[in-house]
Formats: structure tokens, C-alpha cells, sequence
């Protein structure tokens, strides 16, 4: 699903240089769950910007799903991460003026799905993180937790291929993360690549690899014999 060769990405002003990435060759296949660890500024929310078609790199190829999109234009990385990648991020990035139910309905509107499917779609994934009793809510009157659920079933609505997920539980007690951790788990149990940055060592043992970068290379890599299982809930 993702092949990168030599990904680079530099910042530039008119007195400094700062090079986040320093050339990163990367191959995560369909159905992978991949952790992506490293200290703070080493690179990892910069791979996941390229990974996610958010930005370009500086220099190198990226390939996603055999197809070369290191060059695209802006309006084209949007066409074609529309219903391909969902993202979920350490601070939810909800919108505060909007329903759960709306936060979670927004990318099916983009993509113009009819009306009766977008229901059907929303409905089913804000039963699949348990957070439907809460739909019309808005999210300033949630929980941090419970809002991660609305963002993951965001993430997920349109059912995409890839998620890309920056951190889902840094904002979360150990309770809640743990919750989140399972909700990723199933998703990946049922097919879906996951590429997943994370400080915690726990988060990363749901996974099935973890790639450590440090100033903004990969340095490791090991892979992990058996990844936690989600835990079914009551």
C-alpha cells in the first residue's frame, strides 16, 4: 500500500534550514498495523503529513496503492485521499459548531454520497465506537474520550483503506486510551492498514511493527510476534 524511497522534507526560511525528514524508505503492506515511534522533533508527524497526502516531501517518491503521488497538486492530493485515508488526531479536531452526528456525516458529504447511504453509513459507525446515544450532542459536552470515539468513527465512516492516527490516546487518561487502543485493534482485525504515531510503548505493542525514527531517519524496526487482540466489550 505505501512505498517510499529516500522521502526527504525541509523547512526553509530565509536564515535556517530545519530537515525533518533526511530520507526515509518506508514499505507498509495492505492490512498492517505500524507503529511509528521516536523522541520529540525527530520526524514523525512530518512522515505522517506525506504519508496522509497533507504535504509534499522536499525530495525522494512516494507511492500509495502503486501509484506514484509524489508530485500531485494540491486539489489532486485531496481527490485522492477522499475516502482512501481517515485520520484521527491527538486533539480530535472536531468541530465545535456541529452534532456528533454531523462531525462524523462531514466526510460523506464531501465525497456526495446520497442522503439515505450517509445516514445508513453514520449510523453504523457511531454504533461501531459506541457513541450513538450521544449523537446529538456537541462535543464541547463530551469527554475527551468520548469525543476520540466521535473522531475515530469520523475516521472510519467512509471506510477507508488507510488510517492514519497522530497520538489517539495522548489526550486520554489510561482508561480511555486503552478503550481507543481496542477500537483500533478491531478496525485492524477487520482489514484496515493502520500507520500510527505514538510515545507509548504499550499503544505500540498493538501493533504488528514498530518503526523508530531519530533526526528523521529510521534507525530500527522490529516486528512483534503477537499483537494485543482487541477486547470484545460487554
Amino acid at each position: 500500500m505505501i512505498q517510499t524511497e529516500n522521502l526527504q522534507k525541509a523547512y526553509r526560511t530565509d536564515e535556517v534550514e530545519t530537515i525533518a525528514l533526511a530520507g526515509v524508505d518506508l514499505s507498509i503492506d495492505h492490512g498492517e498495523f505500524v507503529s511509528v515511534m521516536g523522541p520529540s522533533g525527530c520526524g514523525k508527524s512530518t512522515l505522517l503529513n506525506l504519508l496522509g497526502l497533507l504535504d509534499t516531501p522536499t525530495d525522494g517518491t512516494y507511492q500509495f496503492d502503486g501509484e506514484d503521488v509524489t508530485g500531485l497538486s494540491e486539489r489532486n492530493r485531496a481527490r485522492r485521499r477522499k475516502g482512501a485515508i481517515g485520520f484521527v488526531f491527538q486533539s480530535f479536531n472536531l468541530i465545535d459548531e456541529l452534532t456528533v452526528y454531523e462531525n462524523v456525516e462531514l466526510p460523506l458529504l464531501y465525497l456526495n454520497t446520497p442522503s439515505g447511504e450517509r445516514h445508513d453509513l453514520v449510523e453504523q459507525a457511531l454504533d461501531r465506537v459506541q457513541i450513538a446515544h450521544r449523537r446529538d450532542h456537541f462535543p464541547q459536552q463530551l469527554s475527551g474520550g468520548q469525543q476520540q470515539r466521535v473522531a475515530v468513527a469520523r475516521a472510519v465512516v467512509a471506510r477507508p483503506r488507510l488510517i492514519l492516527a497522530d497520538e489517539p490516546t495522548g489526550n486520554l487518561d489510561s482508561t480511555n486510551g486503552a478503550q481507543i487502543m481496542d477500537l483500533l485493534a478491531e478496525l485492524h482485525e477487520a482489514g484496515t492498514t493502520i500507520v500510527m504515531v505514538t510515545h507509548s510503548p504499550a499503544d505500540a505493542e498493538y501493533s504488528n511493527r514498530t518503526i523508530h525514527l531519530f533526526d528523521g531517519k529510521v534507525v530500527s524496526e522490529h516486528f512483534i510476534e503477537q499483537a494485543y487482540a482487541a477486547i470484545p466489550s460487554n
